[in-house]
Formats: C-alpha cells, sequence, structure tokens
C-alpha cells in the first residue's frame, strides 16, 4: 500500500490518502506516521480515503488493530476525530469501523466527501 499524508491548509486537519490493499501492519506503519505528524502540528483531524484500496485482512487482525494496535500502542490520539472516506460498493472496511467504535474510537465512515468534511469538522475534541 502506498500512501500520502498531507495536512490541510488551514491546519485543520490530515488527509490521508491510500493506494493499494490495507493491511494491519501497513494500517499501523500509515496511523503512526500520521498520528506523529498531527502531535508535531497540533492536529487531532484526520480525512482517511481509502477509495482506492481495499482492506484484505482477517477479521481477527482487524479486531486486534481496533483493540490492541490502536488503543494500547500509546502513539495514538484516542480523542482523535478520524473520517474514513470509501467507495460506495466497498465494505471492505466495514468491520474495521464497527471494532474501532466499540473500543471507543471516534471514527466513522462515508462515502460522501462532503458528509465527511461535515463529520470531521462538527465534532468536538476532548481537551487534553
Amino acid at each position: 500500500m502506498n500512501y500520502t499524508l498531507t495536512p490541510s491548509a488551514d491546519g485543520t486537519f490530515i488527509t490521508i490518502k491510500t493506494k493499494g490493499d490495507i493491511t494491519r501492519q501497513s494500517a499501523m506503519k500509515m496511523n503512526l506516521e500520521a498520528h506523529a505528524l498531527g502531535q508535531k502540528l497540533n492536529i487531532r483531524r484526520y480525512l482517511v480515503d481509502v477509495t482506492e484500496s481495499r482492506n484484505t485482512d482477517s477479521v481477527a487482525n482487524n479486531y486486534d488493530f481496533a483493540y490492541t494496535d490502536m488503543t494500547q500502542t500509546g502513539q495514538f490520539d484516542r480523542s482523535a476525530i478520524v473520517a474514513n472516506l470509501v467507495s460506495p460498493h466497498d465494505h471492505s472496511h466495514d468491520f474495521v469501523e464497527t471494532v474501532a467504535r466499540n473500543a471507543g474510537l471516534h471514527v466513522r465512515m462515508f462515502t460522501d466527501p462532503k458528509e465527511a468534511m461535515q463529520f470531521l469538522m462538527d465534532g468536538d475534541l476532548p481537551r487534553t
């Protein structure tokens, strides 16, 4: 999987754009880098565009990604707001959203870019 990280011009969010298959390992690498950049720039909102990517990992790995990697690693802002933009007919990311939300992460999936941005910008961030 290839990806790019791009802070918005106004500094309110980081766009993560992916291409290719996503696995637990590639998602961890991408998220570690994105959250490190977010910490450096004091940004806590992420637009994850996976419209050109499919999640090819197992259910068990998706579960471990949400419940172990993202919640227990200590390198992620657990209160960050994350909007995942997916292709309308791609359901390979559905389970990750479910387990991430169940694990207490502020993540939601969208097929409409405007709705994703609305969610991203309307969400209240807790104080750190």
